[in-house]
């Protein structure tokens, strides 16, 4: 069924949003009023093998013909929790016919950190990798237009890269260090997704790649 005769026009839908980048699972069911329910669950490598148990379990009372689009987190973080989650989001925005966002994780953070800081901070945002290296990004929050700009894109470098890059930049900047298990920001993701759902972006499934610190891996 096309998604423009899914919902009434008095019906406000809803979205989903999926977090499994990091040992937690992170899901959130959002009305597009602001309300939102969310719950994260420390799973470890059990992610794969239960996700699609909680998701039934956390769905009600909602329905999945009352979901509007979906969101998840494409990365970076964990190869296998990263790779089930864009996989099982995809499975059901093309099954389901409605758009899919993907969402950096980095993204993620700086998108809660900005709710504290100045508008248009730039926020600078780097977690492990392996082998010593780390992920980075710096993004700018603009609340006037609700959204991050972009003003590095994620990228996996080493720490001395890293910190050579930030010293190189013509701008100041809020550092965040995002360590441990990150479910919790699945809020983030579902706000970025309806942020870019109300600025009428509308992504097809098939765009969502995980990101695992050097190129998306096709799926």
């Amino acid at each position: 069924m096309p998604l423009a005769t899914r919902h009434s026009p008095l019906v406000t839908p809803y979205s989903l949003a999926l977090h499994t980048s990091t040992p937690e699972l992170g899901l959130a069911i959002a009305h597009s009023n602001g309300e939102c329910r969310h719950q994260v669950w420390d799973l470890g490598r059990d992610t794969s093998m239960l996700l699609h148990a909680y998701l039934v379990d956390f769905l009600p009372p909602q329905t999945w013909q009352d979901l509007a689009f979906l969101a998840v987190a494409k990365g970076p973080g964990g190869f296998t929790g990263t790779r089930i989650g864009v996989v099982t989001a995809r499975t059901l925005a093309q099954q389901l016919d409605i758009p899919l966002f993907g969402i950096s994780t980095l993204a993620a953070i700086a998108w809660d950190a900005a709710k504290t800081l100045n508008n248009s901070m730039n926020i600078a945002v780097q977690m492990p990798a392996q082998r010593g290296e780390v992920f980075g990004a710096i993004y700018q929050s603009d609340r006037q237009q609700n959204q991050l700009i972009e003003i590095l894109p994620d990228a996996v470098m080493t720490l001395e890269a890293w910190e050579n890059l930030l010293k190189k930049q013509d701008l100041s900047y809020h550092l965040i260090s995002a360590e441990g298990s990150l479910g919790r920001y699945v809020t983030s993701i579902s706000e970025i997704a309806q942020a870019s759902w109300n600025h009428g972006s509308r992504p097809h499934w098939s765009e969502v790649l995980p990101f695992y610190g050097q190129h998306p891996v096709k799926l």
